[in-house]
Formats: structure tokens, sequence, C-alpha cells
């Protein structure tokens, strides 16, 4: 099948688009598989607890360590690309994220499920290090709306782990299952990769520079501004059923809700990219994500059982329009293919590591205070912090804060 893709490749314009479809495919297959092992956790969570005897700051652990993970070997995509190569890289961690799943049928103590979401996190963050730099290699003329895809089925797994792994559970009697389900859209996406993604053409010298782009100003910039947005988002992840658990609802009920929310990061995360295609300047449409951001968590803070699929649904908005149009205002900076996917990893992978962090907090202040007020809090500052610090994120200023790697593309 692979020689059949690459005969298609080669061959006239309307067999062209045969294997570009097969390629969007996959880049959907395998995005939609970067969430649910995290988002699965949460409708569970009590479950999990009471049979692993992990606290709420021993489960946040398994938000933080893939998080974690996240961050530090997002550091490596540059260097995978350059020697391993972005397909052979994705290949290798669609399978850690099948063999982290399938584990999960077996893990009876906490350190072994923490190991899991260890092992599955590694995989994760090699996809999302190369991934990028593959669309807009392939798609240079589309970057944005496939980012937007990217991004959307990313947020449609999310929704996924949430509402199956409950369902799952339920209808094995074993918590067990509601994890290692995902084992199959793992494999899945595994054998569509293989079929459909380019093949490497050797190592590029140019993705080797990591100091260079750590020396810049900016690349911290994009770095803050990521990981303070998805410390909101694992925050999100780790304890929205479980806040909603506290006010009387069920398992199933909390893990929809966060579904929902999930939806429409999704829809979010597909229409914003598209609908800023034609705006050299993304901040006017990331300053809007961060009002919803800040309408949800405030909401959450002060008035949660008012209207809570309201209140999820401003917040499922914010969050995945700012993360889909921040990928993409990373890729905006650099021409080069490869150098804009070397920037996208480092700015994932300091964000990523920032990210990390947010979960274990929140546990830490819902220890201390008894409630997950001081967390929502915490998270409408950050909102405030990153609007204002995009501020500087013009255009304008692409070129001339990326020297020299602008004048090497």
């Amino acid at each position: 099948m692979t020689d059949d893709c690459r005969y298609l490749r080669s061959a006239t314009t309307r067999e062209k688009t045969v294997p570009a479809v097969l390629m969007l495919a996959a880049i959907a297959a395998v995005a939609l598989n970067l969430r649910p092992f995290i988002t699965g956790i949460g409708p569970l969570a009590a479950d999990i607890g009471a049979q692993t005897g992990l606290d709420l700051q021993g489960l946040s652990l398994l938000t933080l360590v893939p998080m974690l993970l996240m961050g530090v070997f997002a550091f490596g995509g540059p260097f995978l690309q350059a020697r391993i190569g972005a397909r052979r890289s994705i290949i290798a961690a669609l399978a850690l994220l099948v063999l982290g799943s399938m584990l999960r049928l077996y893990t009876t103590a906490g350190w072994q499920i923490v190991g899991t979401a260890a092992l599955m996190g590694l995989g994760v963050a090699v996809i999302q290090a190369v991934l990028p730099g593959i669309i807009k290699r392939q798609f240079p003329k589309h970057v944005g709306v496939v980012m937007g895809l990217y991004s959307a089925m990313l947020m449609v797994g999310g929704a996924l782990g949430a509402q199956m792994a409950p369902r799952a559970a339920n209808a094995a009697s074993d918590w067990h299952a509601g994890l290692a389900w995902m084992a199959l859209p793992a494999a899945a996406a595994l054998a569509l990769a293989a079929c459909s993604l380019p093949r490497d053409t050797g190592t590029q010298p140019g993705h080797l520079a990591v100091m260079d782009y750590l020396r810049k100003p900016r690349v911290w910039l994009l770095m803050v501004c990521f990981g303070l947005m998805n410390g909101g988002f694992s925050t999100v992840v780790a304890w929205l059923a479980p806040f909603y658990r506290e006010h009387g609802w069920s398992a199933a009920a909390s893990g929809s809700l966060f579904a929902i929310m999930s939806a429409c990061q999704a829809c979010s995360a597909l229409l914003l990219p598209i609908l800023a295609r034609k705006h050299q300047d993304r901040r006017p449409w990331l300053w809007l994500t961060m009002g919803l951001q800040a309408a949800g968590y405030a909401a959450l803070a002060f008035v949660p059982d008012v209207a809570p699929v309201a209140w999820v649904l401003l917040l499922g908005a914010g969050l995945g329009g700012c993360f889909s149009l921040s990928l993409i205002v990373a890729l905006d900076h650099l021409p080069d293919p490869a150098q804009a996917g070397a920037l996208s990893a480092l700015m994932q992978g300091g964000g990523f590591l920032m990210a990390s962090l947010p979960p274990w907090i929140v546990a830490a202040l819902h220890g201390m205070t008894g409630s997950y007020l001081a967390g929502w809090q915490l998270h409408l500052a950050c909102v405030a912090v990153v609007a204002a610090l995009y501020w500087r994120i013009s255009p304008a200023s692409y070129a001339a804060t990326m020297q020299p790697a602008a004048r090497a593309a």
C-alpha cells in the first residue's frame, strides 16, 4: 500500500488528491488519540483512587506527568526530525500509545497507572513535536485550515475519552476497561499513519540549532502564553469532572459535561482558524478566545450551578480556539517548514512544562481551602496575563524577532 501511495503522489492531478485525503485522514486519526488517555481519568477518578490508594494530589500526577513529559521531550522534536525522521517518530509514538493503553488493563497500584501515563505522555510528546512540521511542509498554502483540523480532532479525542471511559467501565464493571479501550483507535491510527504519512527524506541540519531558538525572547514569550493557556486546559481535564461530582453529579454525567466542553473546543479549534485565515494578524481572534475563557472561569468560580452547560461551552470555545491559533501563530513566524516546526516544538516544550503544574497546584489549593474556587480564580488571572502578553506578538515583529533564522530560510 505504501508503494501505491507513492505512485499516486506522482500521478495525475486528480490522483494526487487521493494521498492528500489519506494524509488528512492520518493527521485526524493521530490527533484523535492524543488526549483520551488523560481526559478519561476525571470521570473515573473516584474509582481509581479507591482501588489504587491515590489521593487528589496523587491523581493529579496522571495529568501532571504526561504534561511534564510533553514539555521535556518536545525539546527533542528537532533532533527526532533530523536523526530519526518525522514519520518513523510518529509511528513509534503511536505504538507507545497502544502499549500504554493495553497495560492499563493490569494496573493495580498507583505507581503502575502513573507509569502508563508517563509512557503515553512520551508518545504524545513526540507526535506533538513533529506533526506540525509535516503539516507546514505538506500543506504550505493551507496551514491554518489543516492545523485547525488537527486541533479540532485533538479536542474530539478529549471528548471521546471523557464520554467513553465511564461507559466502558460501567459496561465491564471495571474501571480498567474504561481506560484500556483506547488501544483500539490508537492501533487504527498507527496503521493509517504507516500508509499515509510522507516518507522521511533525510536529515536537516537546521533542526539541530535548538540553542539558537532558545536565545530569542520571542520563543520564551510564545512558551509562556502557550503554557498558561494549556495550564487552564490541564486543570479542566483533571478537575472539572471531580468538581461537579462534589456538586452531586454522577461519573457519567460529569464525564458528559466534559465531553460537551470538548466538542465545543473542537468546533472552535476548527472554525476560528478558518475565519482568521485571511487575516495576517491573529491577535483579535486570540483576544476573543481570552474573553470566552475569562467568562467560563468566572462562572465556574462564582455561579457553577446556574447554567453549567453554558459555562463549559464558553470555556471550551475559548480553550479550543486559543490552542489552534497559538500553534498557527508559531508556524507563521518562519517561512521554512523545518524551522517553523522546530519553533512550534520548542513552544510546546516550554508550554507543556508550565502546563503540567496547575493540576497539582489546584489540588493543593483544594486541600488548603476545601474547594476549587481558588483554582478557578488562579486561571482567571492567567487569562488576563496572556491577553496582555499577546499584545507584543504582531505580524510586523515576526522576522525581526526570529533573525537570523528568517534569513537562513
